[in-house]
């Protein structure tokens, strides 16, 4: 009795011991607090709770790990740099926009290179009878006022089709991805995808685009 005693002892304190080394993922609002407070643990905070998801958004669009581990770093950083003034109301969302900005500089410095095209490619690809370049929108048309149209077209969506939409075009998850999210086959989702290009066509020629 006295070894079975011992036995499930030892057991309780390897219970205790593995349940003290769980690290739970710190409130977003807290993280916020920290940047203010310019203590670097929230850049730890930040890396352990969103790292997986920054880097494969990263990888969406560079497709390539050491580049994605750089655009980690400089996302870390321009939250540093960022924060404060600026106090993100939806932190995912805001290191989002950063890492996303990232990736695609670091994208188009690729392209120059002649490097494999990514997910990004095949994404814009699917717009570029919509959207032109970077380099073609100053002459094209007013960039600022075309981002306006697409968000207010994009927010008139269904929360299914918004959800594809920013994952395809935004994040440029691929087809398998999203359709495995929303438990679709993956040709619903291009007939959803066609469908949503469609729609952004005639929203864009009512508003005086010529398609």
């Amino acid at each position: 009795m006295k070894g079975l005693s011992k036995t499930r002892g030892r057991r309780r304190v390897m219970e205790l011991q593995n349940k003290q080394t769980v690290r739970i993922p710190m409130d977003d609002d807290k993280i916020v607090e920290l940047y203010w407070e310019r203590n670097e643990k929230a850049i730890e905070e930040t890396d352990f709770k969103y790292k997986k998801y920054l880097f494969s958004i990263a990888y969406n669009v560079v497709h390539d790990r050491l580049d994605c581990k750089e655009c980690l770093n400089d996302t870390y950083l321009g939250a540093w740099n960022t924060i404060p003034p600026t106090k993100p109301s939806v932190l995912k969302a805001f290191l989002t926009t950063i890492i996303r900005r990232i990736a695609i500089k670091r994208y188009h410095s690729n392209m120059r290179q002649n490097v494999i095209p990514s997910e990004m490619t095949v994404s814009l690809s699917e717009l570029e009878d919509f959207v032109a370049g970077d380099e073609d929108v100053g002459a094209e048309f007013d960039a600022e006022r075309l981002g306006h149209i697409i968000s207010d077209f994009v927010r008139s969506l269904s929360e299914r089709k918004q959800f594809i939409f920013m994952s395809r075009y935004y994040l440029a998850d691929p087809i398998d991805t999203i359709a495995s999210d929303l438990s679709l086959s993956r040709s619903m989702v291009n007939k959803e995808l066609a469908a949503i290009r469609s729609a952004l066509k005639e929203k864009l020629e009512s508003e005086g685009y010529s398609i």
